[in-house]
């Protein structure tokens, strides 16, 4: 249940120092991870399945500032970070952004908090991987606070394995279970729930991946219960989703897994492009629009 516009009625509004605080942590958080991720990499190269013709890849961090309708200003901005042609991850983006300014009228008629006036605030990271071995799974995670006349945190983590592994699918939702338990044992089957229906393709009728959780407009407690719950989310993928690629990333492959991989990728530019909430919030504020296509593939099948 959405709370009352009215920032007195709230369970929690931010002051200034506190959105900075949330914008910090999603910063150090895309360095803990793009760290991670390169870490993986470079173990990869000194293995015994190590392909000498792949070298291992370092993140490539690009920063870009917001412009709102040719409006002289600052409206905030972002660093994207990508990581291309790796010989575990083929691609992986890990974003963060913090941006302000006005919602669009007609947007912002899409958004809570927006009946009495246009202007919001959102900071927030979003990576998707991509990785090179069909045996590893495609992975989104998110993790982002918005405020308009309402705040509220939102984000998730979805898992989407072209070959399933139980053993991963059970690790993985036990992961993000633990982080939502340890602040609210609702959390757990409510965003497990949320997360199966939105990362539904109706038009193809099946679902994205295995789940995980997804979760929008949360605000019930304080601003540090909510931050502590969102550190947790992150801080859950960046240790559950490295095991599953160190068990995975050297099995043996070959071209039938290979077209499975590409063919399951084109379900992602599907969703993303059609259904993703955070791909339409981006290009309807001004948003760096090679950041928010950071999760196409680096190439995909349709049949």
């Amino acid at each position: 249940m959405l709370a009352s516009s009215s920032p007195s009625n709230l369970s929690f509004f931010p002051t200034v120092s506190q959105k900075e605080e949330a914008s910090r942590w999603f910063s150090s958080l895309q360095t803990l991870i793009t760290q991670t991720l390169e870490g993986i990499e470079e173990t990869f190269s000194k293995s015994d399945h190590q392909d000498t013709s792949i070298a291992p890849q370092k993140f490539t961090f690009t920063p870009w500032k917001r412009e709102e309708d040719g409006k002289i200003g600052d409206f905030g901005g972002g660093l994207m970070g990508v990581l291309r042609g790796g010989n575990v991850f083929e691609k992986a983006g890990v974003n963060v952004s913090t941006v302000y300014g006005e919602f669009s009228e007609k947007f912002a008629k899409e958004i809570p908090g927006c009946q009495n006036h246009r202007q919001f605030w959102a900071s927030g990271l979003s990576l998707v991987i991509h990785p090179r071995n069909p045996f590893v799974p495609i992975v989104h995670m998110n993790t982002r606070m918005i405020v308009t006349s309402k705040a509220w945190f939102g984000g998730g983590a979805d898992l989407t394995p072209c070959i399933p592994f139980d053993e991963d699918t059970q690790g993985f939702h036990q992961s993000m279970k633990k982080a939502c338990d340890d602040h609210n044992p609702d959390y757990y089957p409510r965003f497990k729930n949320w997360c199966d229906e939105y990362f539904f393709l109706p038009h193809r009728q099946e679902a994205r991946g295995i789940g995980g959780i997804f979760y929008d407009y949360v605000e019930e407690g304080t601003f540090e219960e909510l931050l502590a719950f969102t550190k947790s989310v992150g801080l859950a993928f960046n240790d559950i989703y490295p095991k599953i690629v160190t068990r995975r990333f050297q099995e043996a492959y070959g071209e039938e897994e290979k077209r499975i991989q590409l063919k399951k990728r084109s379900r992602y530019v599907e969703f993303n492009l059609l259904y993703d909430r955070g791909t339409h919030f981006g290009l309807k504020t001004g948003g760096n629009v090679d950041a928010i296509l950071m999760s196409m593939p680096p190439m995909a099948m349709w049949e």
